[in-house]
């Protein structure tokens, strides 16, 4: 338990933070899931319309460090390598 008036405002500041960034990661998860579901349909079309849509909530998501950018060019990158594979 924060003892301090500073300390309880830190825990307050990260259990928002804490919540806002959970959202975040389901949200680029479900983003993710739909371009497999694409991917996995073997429909090229449908899984670079997934793919596309997909790419910027990532960068987004990156640029506000709920997921590293390290970490969002990975995936970025695995998932455009299935669907290139899906045209060859």
């Amino acid at each position: 338990m924060a003892n301090s008036k500073q300390a309880r405002k830190r825990a307050r500041q990260a259990e928002k933070r804490r919540v806002l960034k959970s959202s975040q990661r389901s949200m680029v998860r479900t983003y993710i899931k739909h371009v497999i579901k694409a991917i996995n349909t073997g429909d090229h079309a449908k899984s670079m319309e997934a793919f596309h849509a997909m790419q910027p909530v990532i960068d987004r998501i990156a640029d506000k460090d709920v997921l590293s950018k390290k970490k969002a060019a990975r995936l970025k990158s695995r998932l455009n390598k299935r669907i290139k594979a899906l045209a060859a």
